[in-house]
């Protein structure tokens, strides 16, 4: 997937890049992050918050977020839970899953017929499975899903958790391109 980066008021193209750089492998465990990272890349603290910010505001950073190891946090279930929702009900019923603290991801795929029904995907972290399907029938009970289709996939076994990762390129003086790279290769 290509994005193109467009100049920024604020910074250079070749800062914005930096900054971006900077921070997709995650900020630094120490007090002033912001501050470490602006003596990497030759910026103050404020320049580098204000540079996020920028980013942030051109649409090109969407969030900031952290990625939880869950398990070393003593959630050792997890399940993406698939559910058959009719497609004119997906909006409204991914909105309603979302709202529950214990989803962490809602997200609508498309349907692969005939081998796979299911339209709309949720995942839950529990300290085991039984909590895990607890809070799966909490959902088909507060959001009335009693009659939609659904199956729980546990994990098994993690192999890789992190963000995002983007290889970072000048295009041109003008133009930046960020391309997403996957663990199977680039993706388009």
């Amino acid at each position: 997937m290509d994005m193109t980066v467009t100049p920024s008021p604020l910074f250079a193209d070749d800062a914005q890049l930096a900054l971006v750089a900077a921070i997709q492998d995650g900020l630094p465990l120490v007090p002033r992050p912001y501050a470490a990272i602006g003596e990497r890349i030759g910026m103050s603290e404020s320049e580098v918050i204000a540079g996020i910010r920028e980013l942030i505001d051109q649409g090109l950073i969407k969030r900031l977020g952290v990625v939880v190891r869950h398990r070393e946090l003593g959630y050792d279930a997890n399940a993406m839970v698939v559910w058959d929702v009719p497609d004119e009900q997906v909006r409204e019923i991914g909105a309603r899953l979302g709202r529950f603290s214990f989803v962490t991801l809602c997200y609508r795929r498309p349907r692969r017929l005939p081998v796979w029904p299911y339209n709309l995907f949720t995942m839950i972290h529990g300290r085991d499975r039984d909590e895990v399907l607890a809070r799966i029938e909490e959902l088909i009970r507060c959001c009335g899903l009693e009659k939609v289709a659904h199956q729980p996939l546990f994990s098994g076994r993690r192999f890789k958790q992190r963000g995002a990762k983007y290889e970072l390129s000048a295009v041109s003086p003008s133009a930046a391109m960020m391309e997403a790279t996957s663990v199977e290769g680039r993706t388009r």
